[in-house]
């Protein structure tokens, strides 16, 4: 599992989350799809090890208030979802 996952996180580019966010209801900020792309590829590898070290909390500042709030819905939904196998 956890090969197929870095293989596509090497791929990611900032269109495809820009792509899921806007699928999600999420209007990203030119700044704000910088900081996520920039985090994800920077940190996904701990969060697929550990999902309970993410505190999207330290975030709050980095996005707007409604995108902060869709944010936390949707890592709520896709951890209660695919969390089990992690």
């Amino acid at each position: 599992m956890y090969n197929l996952v870095k293989r596509y996180m090497d791929n990611l580019t900032k269109e495809q989350v820009m792509d899921f966010a806007q699928k999600n209801q999420v209007f990203l900020s030119p700044e704000e799809l910088d900081f996520t792309y920039t985090f994800v590829k920077k940190n996904w590898e701990m969060i697929f090890r550990n999902p309970n070290l993410l505190k999207l909390e330290r975030y709050k500042d980095k996005f707007s208030e409604e995108n902060f709030i869709k944010i936390q819905k949707l890592f709520a939904l896709y951890y209660q979802k695919y969390g089990h196998l992690l």
